[in-house]
């Protein structure tokens, strides 16, 4: 059946006329296909006179205000978790450094770090090499590692805008960068005319270098591959090429770390003293190839020598026994100081070796930084790594081969 265009005007007209005529609050439904999953979606409308209102259907999959999403809901769960372990471990710290100072007869509000951990090694003396493996006590906060905060809120929604690149933190420090750069740019542009004017801050970057990779991770609080830190320090450099990079000095100088001075390096330890007032200093881990010895410095005295309860004359060789006066000579100390030193294993050669090294390392504590930097430029204080080297199977020796001959 075919209809003119003013049957059809007609019709429609006489339609709305009726649904109007039913009141404000009249319904009508219309129907609209929903071509992701091929299901026919029910929504409602309100007819007012000059304004139709959408009515959300309670079918619809749109979240409500209320609602949470699962990631943060996870999140939350893992979070509560965390702080109710941190808030029991902090408890237990707090117990333990009370029991602790009773014990060293501190005073339990006032205990300070550096006490706790001379009582801890005291308590529990550790001969391990590696200090994270000797015992400690110390603050949860510094022990475990540290977690991010939220990153997106109750919808799901990421608050930053490269959290999908898996390390939001690490590409925006590299985004900085580049905006940094191209900002000195455009300001070389503008000025390649105008007379350079000397910048108001300097950045001293010759005594300080750029913070490890397990350091950029530890304030990123992401995983770093070896790849992305050759890149962060690549523009860095970059970036220190340009003039006028003082201006991002507090970017800069966050991801460097300064390096330790040779004289700190060297700092000698304190002299330790007697009940009869006499000062000394004994230095442990003496070592050279397999020998390994302990060394007491006392001053105050007339340069006696006693090795493994003997004179000098321990070492037969007079190469032996040079090696260990020479530091005393050397620093002028051979009639002022007593020496005594216990050694095992190894030969005669590198027992000197160990000694000598203990008695300069000790000496330190009895002479002045001039003469500290003279015996590091002597050699004195360097530690010999070297050992014999073994033989090797197929030859005569470490090196040496055996002759060849053709018949």
């Amino acid at each position: 059946m075919v209809l003119s265009n003013s049957s059809a005007l007609f019709i429609r007209l006489n339609y709305s006329q009726n649904v109007f005529n039913k009141g404000k609050k009249a319904v009508t439904t219309v129907l609209s296909g929903s071509f992701n999953n091929l299901v026919t979606t029910q929504r409602l409308y309100t007819a007012n006179p000059g304004k139709t209102s959408y009515v959300k259907d309670e079918t619809e999959n749109t979240p409500s205000r209320g609602k949470i999403s699962r990631a943060m809901r996870a999140y939350l769960e893992r979070a509560k978790a965390h702080n109710e372990f941190m808030n029991k471990e902090t408890v237990e710290f707090n117990v333990g450094k009370r029991h602790l100072a009773n014990m060293m007869g501190e005073d339990p509000e006032t205990i300070t770090q550096d006490q706790i951990n001379k009582s801890i090694e005291y308590l529990f003396p550790s001969g391990l090499f590696e200090p994270r493996a000797r015992p400690m006590m110390r603050p949860p906060a510094e022990i475990f590692p540290q977690r991010k905060a939220a990153e997106f809120d109750e919808a799901g929604r990421p608050f930053h805008s490269m959290f999908y690149t898996s390390k939001p933190n690490y590409y925006q420090l590299l985004y900085d960068i580049v905006e940094a750069i191209n900002t000195l740019k455009e300001q070389r542009l503008k000025s390649k005319h105008l007379v350079q004017i000397a910048p108001q801050t300097e950045v001293n970057i010759v005594g300080s270098t750029w913070l490890t990779k397990p350091e950029m991770e530890a304030i990123l609080l992401e995983v770093l591959i070896d790849k992305d830190y050759d890149e962060f320090v690549r523009a860095m450099e970059r970036l220190l090429k340009y003039p006028g990079f003082e201006q991002y000095k507090d970017l800069i100088m966050k991801y460097r770390k300064p390096l330790m001075n040779k004289t700190e390096q060297l700092q000698p330890p304190k002299l330790e003293y007697t009940s009869d007032g006499i000062p000394f200093i004994t230095t442990k881990r003496c070592m050279r190839k397999s020998a390994r010895g302990e060394v007491t410095i006392r001053g105050k005295g007339s340069g006696k020598i006693t090795i493994n309860g003997q004179s000098i004359l321990y070492f037969d060789d007079v190469q032996g026994r040079e090696q260990v006066i020479f530091p005393l000579i050397f620093t002028g100390l051979a009639n002022t100081v007593d020496v005594e030193a216990t050694v095992n294993g190894g030969g005669p050669s590198s027992q000197a070796g160990a000694i000598r090294w203990g008695i300069a390392w000790g000496l330190r504590s009895f002479v002045d930084p001039d003469m500290i930097e003279r015996m590091r430029i002597a050699g004195l204080l360097k530690r010999d790594h070297r050992i014999r080297e073994r033989k090797k199977p197929g030859q005569e020796g470490a090196r040496r081969k055996f002759t060849w001959k053709k018949r």
